[in-house]
Formats: structure tokens, sequence, C-alpha cells
């Protein structure tokens, strides 16, 4: 893009992508995904299957099946990107109504802080022990810094920050693993404990939720490639990326937290103690730092992009300027940063709780955006109707209001969270299968309730600047 590539910030907001202005490959959705999910809070999710009580060779298996499974999910957002030029949430008003997407959209804005919380701690702490620093307001403050540099300049910065991301991760991981191998008898972290089908399902539940929690916003970075990019060749290749890069991260931590050790109590300490004192330690912080801050600029320029979403969506703006994206990326960001530090002291117990909760109100958006997409609307989306709330798909879609607060509700017998735990749940042995069951229960019910009496153009509709496409 032209603002993107001279340096300046990105002049592109909540408004379609002309085809002028498209660029990039498919491959640059496997190098951003996979430097993405190649990082830190991955290899703690992974470890939290062996806090919830996973044999190791076990939590492996389930979160490669769950990575697979959510990862394909997630990378059929992806594909619409190309398509339509939009970002994700913007695109979800043909579903929700122009305002009505607003009530997912406000949930979605809370994830984003919270990951970018999450994330801002463990840099936090990297970037204090690589200056030396007491003060764990410090590193997060400077990490809060660089992600807005990076989210204000945009696109396609972060883009290139991801293939650094991915060469440093592939790098530092490959590193820590032959010191994993030296210093430790890996095969000790299996067989420790027996087969649990329990457990097995709530490690594939970690690794679904982790990779559904990018479907919300995975169409922000797959919206400048051009239209005529197939459709399953951006589905493979963010999903490759997003799978493979989480897997080998989530791997990393169930091995590390199976032999025991003080990974769980200082996770970033125990990386730095891994590579081995000097200048071993000091990279392997950089690397840190480095693939942390890919995922963090994704969802301040996600957060801040759903933020101006749901504002505009009162306001019927169909564009926003380049001062306002920047003072809304900024105001993410210190929001993100001021909830990293009051949090950080009980940081693995409430990242714990925050991952499985998620999955209880994304999933269900998920549901209806894809079957509304693929299987009623069959591609086709009236694109100006999206930012006016007295076109096609009017203020309110209250069928898929319905349907969403139903997926939620429905899933409630089969939680197993910290907080609660469902009779069905209790039935079952602990094992949490309210994802599934909320997948495929909104599917069905949006798929029947909604086909008849969807408004659906015959042809894709694009803004009257844009040349017409079937």
């Amino acid at each position: 893009m032209a603002a993107a590539s001279s340096g300046v910030a990105e002049r592109r907001t909540i408004d379609r992508i002309p085809e002028g202005e498209r660029h990039g490959s498919p491959f640059n959705q496997f190098t951003l995904w996979f430097g993405a999910n190649l990082q830190i809070t991955a290899v703690v999710d992974g470890a939290l299957s062996i806090v919830f009580g996973a044999e190791a060779l076990t939590a492996i298996i389930g979160l490669a099946i769950g990575n697979l499974l959510g990862g394909a999910v997630m990378a059929l957002h992806s594909a619409q990107g190309p398509r339509l030029g939009l970002p994700q949430m913007i695109s979800s008003r043909a579903q929700f109504g122009v305002k009505g997407a607003a009530l997912p959209l406000i949930l979605t804005v809370l994830m984003y802080l919270g990951f970018a919380a999450t994330g801002t701690v463990l840099s936090g702490q990297a970037i204090n022990l690589m200056f030396g620093v007491q003060t764990p307001a410090f590193g997060m403050l400077v990490f809060g810094l660089i992600t807005i540099i990076v989210a204000v300049v945009g696109y396609k910065l972060i883009h290139v920050i991801g293939r650094i991301a991915t060469v440093v991760g592939i790098l530092g991981f490959g590193y820590l693993a032959i010191q994993l191998f030296s210093q430790y008898n890996v095969a000790d972290a299996f067989g420790q404990k027996p087969f649990s089908f329990a457990t097995f399902l709530l490690t594939v539940a970690l690794a679904a939720g982790w990779q559904m929690t990018f479907a919300p916003y995975v169409a922000d970075y797959s919206r400048y490639l051009p239209t005529a990019t197939p459709a399953k060749t951006t589905f493979w290749s963010t999903l490759l990326g997003s799978a493979i890069g989480a897997q080998i991260a989530m791997s990393f931590g169930v091995i590390v937290a199976a032999l025991g050790g003080k990974f769980l109590q200082n996770q970033v300490g125990f990386m730095g103690d891994l590579a081995g004192a000097g200048l071993a330690a000091l990279l392997t912080y950089i690397v840190i730092v480095t693939n942390k801050l890919t995922v963090n600029c994704l969802n301040a320029y996600g957060g801040s992009m759903t933020m101006l979403t749901t504002v505009s969506a009162f306001t019927r703006q169909e564009r926003i300027s380049q001062a306002t994206r920047i003072a809304y990326i900024v105001v993410f960001v210190a929001a993100s940063v001021a909830i990293a530090i009051f949090a950080s002291s009980n940081f693995l117990s409430a990242f714990k709780n925050f991952v499985l909760l998620l999955l209880a109100v994304f999933v269900p958006w998920s549901a209806i955006n894809l079957v509304d997409y693929y299987l009623i609307s069959k591609e086709k989306v009236d694109i100006p109707a999206l930012y006016d709330a007295s076109g096609r798909y009017g203020a309110y879609n209250w069928t898929a209001l319905g349907c969403y607060l139903f997926g939620v509700v429905i899933q409630i017998p089969f939680l197993n969270q910290a907080l609660y735990e469902g009779p069905i749940a209790v039935l079952l042995g602990g094992a949490d299968i309210s994802w599934i069951v909320a997948l495929v229960a909104t599917s069905v019910v949006y798929y029947f309730l909604a086909r008849g009496n969807a408004n659906v153009p015959k042809t894709m509709i694009l803004p009257k600047d844009a040349p017409a496409r079937a």
C-alpha cells in the first residue's frame, strides 16, 4: 500500500481496500501467523494442559487436534479477506446488522485487551531482564510504546515484523530445544499419568480456543491481497502458519511443564536460564519480545479497528481520519498496559481462566459468520449496505443476535470453568465439550432460521468507486 510503503502511517481503516492498493501473496499469511503463534504465551497455553492434569503425549496429540480444528475455523475467516477487502468485524454486519454487530464487537475488544495485557506482562519481564531493571512497569511501558509505533504504521510493517518473527522464532526455539534436550532427560516428561479422556478433551479445547480467538480479526490481514487470490490458497497459508507455529510452541510448553522446574512460576526467567548465561540469555529475551511484538501489534491494530467499527455503526461513517485511528490505537495500548501492570502478579491463573472463557463467547459468532457467508450468502455481500443502518442489512438482525445468545447459553451445562462446572461436564468426568456443542448447534439453528429470510444480493455489490465484479 502506498501509505505504508512510504513509511508513513496506514491511511485505510474500516473502508474497503481498492484493487489498486492490493498487494502481497498468501505466503505472507503463513509467515505472519507462524510468527504470531511461535511465542511465549503459546508456550504457557501448552503448559496449562499439564496444569489441568494431562499426560504429556496425550496433551501434545490433543493440542495438535485442537490447533487443526480451531485453525481451520479461523482460516475460513481469513479466506474472506481478499474477496471482501474489509476488516473482519465490518463484514459481520451482514449477519448481525449494522448496529447489532456491536454486541460481539464489544466482547471482541475485551478479548484483545486481555491478550494484549498478558503479552505485555511477559514481554515487560523480558525487557527488564535485558536491561537489568527491577521495576515491572518499565518493561511494560517500553513494550507498549513499541507496539504503538508498529500498529500506527500499520498493515505492511506488521507483516514485515511477522517475517522477522518467523526467522527469529525458528532459530530461537530451535536453540532452546537443543538446550532442553541437553539439560534434561526429556523422556521423563512422558508417561507420568494415566490417560484421561476428560483431560484429553480439555487440551483439544485449549488449542481450539487459542486458534478461534484470532477469528474476529484474521481477515484484517488478508484484505490487502488481490481479489483474484484463490480462497483455498489463503485458507491453507493461514491454517498451516497458525497451526504449525502454535503446535511447536505449545509442545515445548507441555514438555517443560511436565519436567517440572521453575517454568510455571517464572516463564520468562526459566527460558533465559535454559538458554544459558550472558549473550545466550539476552538473545532469548530478544526472541521473546520480537515474537510477542507480532501478536501484540495484531491485538492493538485489530482492537482499534474493532473500536472504530463499533463507533462508526452509530455515527454512519465509512472512512475514519488517520488522526482518529492513531488516537484509538494509543488509547487501546494504554489500557492494555494499565491492565498488565495491575494484573501481573496473578498472571497464570488469570490467563488460564481467560482462554477457556473466550471459547464460550466467540464460537457462536464464528459459526454464524461462516454459515452465513459460505452457505447462505454464498460469498455475495452488498458492501455499501454494511455502512447504512437503513439499508439491506438493517440496524439489527434479531435472528442472528438470538442465535448468538442461544449459542452462548447452550454451552452452560457443558462448561468446566474455574468458577462454574456444568452438570453435563460433571457427568463427563470434567470434560469440557461446550465449544463443540456451540459450534454445531449454532450453525444448524442459524442455517435453518436464516436461509428463508436472508436478504442476499444476486451478485457482489461493491462501492461505486470500485470496478464492478461478480
